[in-house]
């Protein structure tokens, strides 16, 4: 069970959430549904932007603010990898400008992971 506060800071993460955010959400709903995506996924410290449990996936949508702090990043990807987890990031850019592209390369890594391959 999850600590109150948690679940407070998901939902309310979720109800802030941007706009490429919310595009991508709707998109994955759309096109990948079988994937069953969540949003704002709690994993010890941090919150996955999207995440398929079946599919051991997530997707991080990094605004420009994180150009300035690839350590942290590189943590939190290392920790969500860790967890057994393959992390994906799109910049708010591609999500804006390409997002038909970034869902093409969502499914191509969920074919791949079907298939046994990385």
């Amino acid at each position: 069970m999850l600590p109150a506060s948690t679940v407070a800071r998901s939902r309310m993460l979720r109800q802030e959430a941007g706009e490429p955010e919310r595009r991508l959400w709707r998109a994955l709903r759309e096109a990948l549904p079988e994937a069953k995506f969540r949003r704002k996924v709690p994993f010890g410290p941090y919150h996955a932007d999207f995440c398929s449990h079946a599919a051991r996936l997530i997707i991080e949508v990094d605004g420009d603010d994180h150009a300035l702090k690839p350590e942290r990043d590189a943590a939190r990807t290392r920790f969500l990898q860790h967890e057994g987890y393959d992390v994906i990031r799109f910049a708010n850019a591609d999500v804006m400008t390409n997002l038909d592209g970034v869902v093409a390369s969502i499914g191509a890594r969920l074919a791949n992971k079907q298939k046994g391959r990385p």
